[in-house]
């Protein structure tokens, strides 16, 4: 079986080749290396400072705190508390002596009365011996709160030297351990994450990685009692997931925010408070889990490529879903720095650039440099740049089909037609023998051609056979997959006339099974 593209003058048009190297030529990015031996020497600098940094901090169990040990924190309880019995033991003598007096007068009032009853005699000395035994017992407390006020201050003069040798030497971030004297080679690549998102500087990178494990160690969305993802409306399910990778390996996450577009959805996702902070949690366990898939050490893929579809999302003035992404890129930005290798926009609509000067503000020099956006014309050809035209979902021009049966990685690489303006290519795939079916896939980038399909037999004296007539396809369409079985040797034409003054790319791929492959 062989596949010719011929050009409408009847000569040989374009090559066909694969369209991964003219890919790979028109992107524009590159990850920064992790390697040791690639970083200029004041980034090396920097992250020797950061290294002693983590560890002292680990090794001294200061790295939750703000500059200052916990065991202070403590002593400053201690005191707090030894004040307040001070004051109660203070509280204590006033009362007894007030209980005196009043004896006193009890005892005056007796005499002056003559009430020289034996009963009353004895209610008295019963009421004395009462009073006496009370005074015992307070005595006794008294005593017994001392005692235990001495051995508070002798253990609190102990308890700065226990606590600086409790420490967590297995804090890890992304499950990475994060102190450097454990050798682990993907701590490096941790604690570089931090020193880009803050231009190689140390100490704000220190604070910025402080504040993430602070962050994860009081946000509920991590506690094991966090409820599940069950309450969300099942639609969000689609609105953010993994698939396919790109060019230099970066999974490829999907961000489809058109799911809000429902009312019910909006409602029950971001209508209120509860429904927004639980929106927050979902969005965040879903990017722990990306990050999972990553490879944290030198030379591994270390980020992921997010595609942000703005197709039929809400506009800027849905307040609440305007606060959400707020909330989302900023915890983002702060708490997984260097994890997005691009963020990639697509389907966006005029409002758009008026809802990003809202957020834009607040966005790092290195984060802005990450955004790319696409009209919805130029979705397909804005992530082929980046992403293998295969890896590409259908809906987003690509060839990528859900549970596909049909094509896999080893059945060739897509090949691709160059179209010149107001001219048409055709590209034939051959049946060599009868009985086979032939099966392709192909994607116009930005279509607006018109496109037909026919099979037509070796033999000349058959007829020719229309698979497929002749569309205008428009700039929205999917890819086209189809499938033809021939009874006869012969060859299926794909045909492509463009009409506009613009040349077209054609992307296609294609496999044959023929009828003793099945039997077998």
């Amino acid at each position: 079986m062989a596949v010719e593209a011929v050009s409408g003058n009847g000569t040989e048009a374009v090559a066909a080749a694969p369209a991964k190297e003219v890919s790979t030529k028109q992107a524009s990015f590159r990850e920064e290396s992790n390697f040791l031996d690639d970083l200029k020497e004041s980034e090396r600098k920097a992250l020797a400072e950061l290294r002693d940094k983590v560890e002292a901090a680990i090794v001294e169990g200061k790295l939750f705190d703000d500059g200052k040990p916990e065991v202070k924190e403590k002593e400053k309880e201690k005191e707090e508390a030894k004040k307040k019995a001070v004051e109660k033991k203070d509280e204590q003598p006033e009362a007894e002596e007030k209980g005196e007096e009043d004896d006193k007068k009890e005892a005056d009032a007796e005499e002056e009365k003559k009430e020289g009853v034996e009963e009353g005699e004895k209610k008295e000395g019963q009421e004395e011996g009462e009073k006496e035994e009370a005074e015992e017992e307070s005595g006794d407390d008294t005593k017994q709160e001392a005692k235990e006020e001495e051995a508070d201050d002798k253990a609190a003069a102990k308890e700065p030297e226990t606590a600086a040798v409790v420490v967590d030497k297995d804090i890890a971030l992304w499950g990475v351990p994060l102190l450097p004297s454990k050798g682990d080679e993907a701590t490096d690549v941790v604690l570089l994450k931090f020193l880009r998102a803050r231009d190689f500087k140390a100490g704000a990178a220190f604070e910025m990685l402080r504040r993430t494990l602070r962050w994860r160690r009081d946000w509920t969305g991590f506690s094991s009692g966090a409820e599940s993802d069950a309450d969300l409306p099942e639609e969000l399910a689609g609105a953010c997931y993994l698939d396919g990778a790109d060019h230099e390996g970066h999974p490829v996450c999907y961000n489809a925010l058109g799911v809000f577009a429902d009312d019910a959805v909006y409602k029950k996702a971001l209508g209120t408070e509860e429904g927004k902070a639980r929106f927050l949690r979902w969005r965040v366990r879903a990017m722990e889990r990306h990050v999972a898939e990553l490879d944290l050490r030198p030379g591994g893929v270390a980020s992921l490529l997010q595609v942000i579809d703005l197709r039929n999302s809400p506009g800027p003035a849905k307040k609440d879903f305007r606060v959400a992404v707020k909330q989302v890129l900023d915890l983002f930005q702060d708490n997984y720095p260097e994890l997005v290798a691009r963020n990639i926009l697509v389907n966006v609509p005029f409002w758009y650039y008026a809802f990003s000067t809202l957020f834009y503000p607040f966005l790092t020099q290195r984060t802005k440099s990450k955004f790319v956006v696409a009209r919805p014309s130029k979705v397909t050809e804005t992530l082929l740049k980046y992403i293998p035209i295969e890896a590409i979902p259908v809906k987003y021009g690509g060839l990528k089909r859900d549970g596909d049966t049909e094509f896999s990685a080893d059945d060739g690489e897509v090949a691709e037609v160059t179209v010149k303006g107001s001219s048409t290519e055709t590209i034939e795939i051959e049946a060599t023998e009868a009985d086979a079916t032939l099966t392709w896939d192909l994607t116009v980038l930005g279509w607006e051609v018109n496109y037909k399909e026919e099979f037509v037999p070796a033999d000349e004296g058959s007829y020719t056979i229309i698979v497929r007539k002749g569309k205008k396809m428009a700039s929205g369409e999917e890819a086209v997959r189809n499938s033809f079985r021939a009874g006869e040797p012969g060859k299926v034409v794909l045909t492509v006339q463009n009409t506009s003054h613009r040349k077209k790319k054609v992307l296609f791929r294609h496999k044959a099974k023929s009828a003793c492959a099945k039997k077998c």
